[in-house]
Formats: C-alpha cells, sequence, structure tokens
C-alpha cells in the first residue's frame, strides 16, 4: 500500500515512518518542512510545507497515496498564540490541503489532534465530551478535526497529549529534560496542578498506524497512554524509573508567565482505543520502562 505521513521530522510522525518502514509491507513517503532528521530507511523523503497552501496536497497526489497519518502540525503553544495567522494556515489549511488530497484520491486519513481540544474543567475526557478548546492551538487544532472529518468520508482523528520518545534525535520534551537536567544535578520545575495523559510516542505511533492500515473506524479515537497524572508525579515517575535523585519542585500554572491558556482537569479515557485496537494503551510504568530502554540504546548503554 502506498502510505504517506505528514510531520516526519516530529516525534510521532518520526515513529510511525520507522515503523512503516521497518515493516517492509509498504511504499512509504515521509512529508516534513526542511531537511530530513530521521534514520535512513526503506522511505522516500518529500519536503513540504502544510503552511504554504500547495505543497504537501501536491506530494500527496504525486505519490497516489492510499492512506496517510497526518502528523503534522504547528504544536508551539505559546508560538501559536504570538503567530496566529502561521497557526491557522498550518494546523487548518495544512489539514484541509490533506484532506483534498485525500478525498481526491480515495485515501484513508487518520488526522492526529489533542487533548487540547478540550478546556480541562473536568477531565479526563472521553470521545463523546464536547470539546471546548481556549487559546489559539487548540482551536486551530479543533478546526483542523472538522476539516479533515468534514471533507473526508473515510477519516479518523487520533488524539494524543504530552508526546514523548528516547528515540535518537527526536526532539527534547519535558521527559527528557527532566532526565537531562536531574543527571546534572539541576532541579526540575513541574506543575503540580495539571492533569494530563502522556503519550509513548513509539506506542502512539503503533496504535495511529493500526488504526489506519487495518481498521474502518471513523471518528475520534484517543490513542494515550492510559494514566492520567499531574506533572509532578509524571517527573517524579521519570526520575524513578531512571534511578535518578534531585529535587523537583511543585508549581502552580498561574504562578509562571505563559501566553496561552493550559488546560488543568485535562487526560483522554482510552477505553474505547483499548477494546478497539490491539495496540493497547499503555500504563505509565510499563511506558516509562520503554522510554528508558530507548533512552539506554540512543546514548548507547
Amino acid at each position: 500500500m502506498r502510505v504517506a505521513v505528514t510531520g516526519a521530522n516530529g516525534l510521532l510522525g518520526g515513529e510511525a515512518v520507522a515503523q512503516l518502514a521497518a515493516s517492509g509491507r509498504h511504499e512509504v513517503l515521509a512529508i516534513g518542512r526542511g531537511a530530513c532528521r530521521l534514520a535512513p530507511g526503506a522511505y522516500r523523503w518529500a519536503e513540504a510545507d502544510l503552511g504554504d497552501g500547495v505543497s504537501v496536497e501536491r506530494a500527496l497526489r504525486d505519490l497516489g497515496a492510499e492512506a496517510v497519518l497526518h502528523a503534522g502540525a504547528s504544536t508551539d503553544v505559546d508560538g501559536c498564540e504570538r503567530e496566529p495567522e502561521l497557526a491557522w494556515r498550518v494546523n487548518v489549511g495544512g489539514t484541509e490541503q490533506v484532506a483534498r488530497a485525500c478525498r481526491a484520491l480515495g485515501a484513508r486519513l487518520v488526522a492526529v489532534s489533542t487533548d487540547y481540544v478540550f478546556d480541562g474543567a473536568a477531565g479526563p475526557y472521553g470521545e463523546d465530551d464536547l470539546p471546548n478548546p481556549r487559546g489559539v492551538y487548540a482551536r486551530t487544532k479543533r478546526c483542523g478535526e472538522e476539516a479533515a472529518l468534514v471533507l473526508v468520508p473515510d477519516c479518523a482523528v487520533a488524539r494524543v497529549a504530552v508526546v514523548y520518545s528516547g528515540r535518537p534525535g527526536a526532539k527534547a520534551t519535558f521527559a527528557t529534560q527532566v532526565v537531562e537536567k536531574l543527571s546534572r544535578g539541576e532541579k526540575v520545575h513541574a506543575f503540580s496542578d495539571q492533569l494530563v495523559s502522556t503519550t509513548l510516542a513509539a506506542n502512539g505511533a503503533a496504535m495511529c498506524l493500526e488504526l489506519l492500515l487495518e481498521t474502518s473506524y471513523r471518528g475520534v479515537l484517543h490513542t494515550s497512554d492510559a494514566t492520567v497524572l499531574d506533572r509532578v508525579d509524571f517527573a517524579r515517575r521519570v526520575a524513578s524509573e531512571f534511578g535518578l535523585a534531585g529535587e523537583i519542585i511543585p508549581v502552580k500554572t498561574a504562578d509562571v508567565k505563559l501566553l496561552a491558556p493550559r488546560p488543568l482537569r485535562g487526560g483522554l479515557r482510552t477505553e474505547r482505543a483499548a477494546a478497539l485496537l490491539r495496540t493497547k494503551p499503555l500504563a505509565i510504568d510499563e511506558a516509562l520502562r520503554r522510554f528508558h530502554a530507548e533512552w539506554r540504546r540512543r546514548s548507547g548503554a
């Protein structure tokens, strides 16, 4: 099958490309902005920009894509607040590009979205709970969900949250910063009043690919890890898994100057994904065990 992944330089997109390439069962096109930052593998690279209105759609049409994992987005939450037009072009217009191509090609689409579509007043949230996005990032991602679902008949939206990875070359995340700071003897500040789900990128990508290639599910599915916890607890569990001592300092969201609002009582319920997919949402301890294994491979330990 001809399968394309947008956002291929990102955490989840990069994992998806690696898994597809390793399977040897598909013709894989990795689409990303700028030069490829992935390890070599059995895929082709297409440089394209979700914000330019045309290049991603052209790449998908040229491939004749039969299935698309749309993992590309502008994910800098505060950056989106500073540049709302760019956020709209990428998160809404970029998704429209992908959706137009999928509709024209008759391709199946799984569009990756976020827990931020909820306001964080009463989480954790299930797929049938009503979104109420706050802030530019959240609103543009919610509009992107609707663009995908409206324009593509064979479409699912996969929501993830707080994605992290130990893969070599993967960008820094809260989880990797905890490891690196505590390893250097530095303090870690973590929000005590933000309840979140997390998503180990490798498992989230596996769930999204199974949803894309092995099911006919349409609509929204939550594909994060299974555990909901606050960020202080998350940081402490990372430290425990890695055997790191050090000071983790709880802070309140309101005490930090942030441009964009953050959901406080968030988190995603994943029972539907657990019932539908062979690849299950991970409990936090298993997710962190796998993260640690990735980290050891990355560091050559």
